[in-house]
């Protein structure tokens, strides 16, 4: 079983920053593209951002100069860097990362997280 776990949504006001993480845990063998993206009301889920295993980055252009991505292989966490937030940041963010467990057959999946709203907003 792999679980991700996201932390460290909120409110915030306009041009403030977070820091959202995300902790991928359970019987992980190999752990490639963790990435983040975002889903508004009324809206489709839409890339933020991604991080492949040997960290090469990739940006939504709406984010880009503003948010960054990040990852500790160490502790199989994601982070995403929050800078300069307006009011169209706002959305649910989610976690998404492949991820290929102990389990058999060992082959690569996709798992999402629960999911952290953040909201920007005075």
């Amino acid at each position: 079983q792999v679980q991700l776990v996201e932390s460290g949504g909120g409110l915030v006001q306009p041009g403030g920053s977070l820091r959202l993480s995300c902790a991928a845990s359970g019987s992980i063998f190999s752990i490639g593209a963790m990435g983040w993206y975002r889903q508004a009301p009324g809206k489709q889920r839409e890339l933020v951002a991604t991080v492949t295993s040997g960290d090469t980055t990739n940006y939504a252009d709406a984010v880009k100069g503003r948010f960054t991505i990040s990852r500790d292989n160490a502790k199989n966490t994601v982070y995403l860097q929050m800078n300069s937030l307006s009011p169209e940041d706002t959305a649910v963010y989610y976690c998404n990362s492949i991820i290929v467990s102990n389990t058999i057959p060992q082959i690569p999946r996709s798992y999402w997280g629960q999911g952290t709203q953040v909201t920007v907003s005075s």
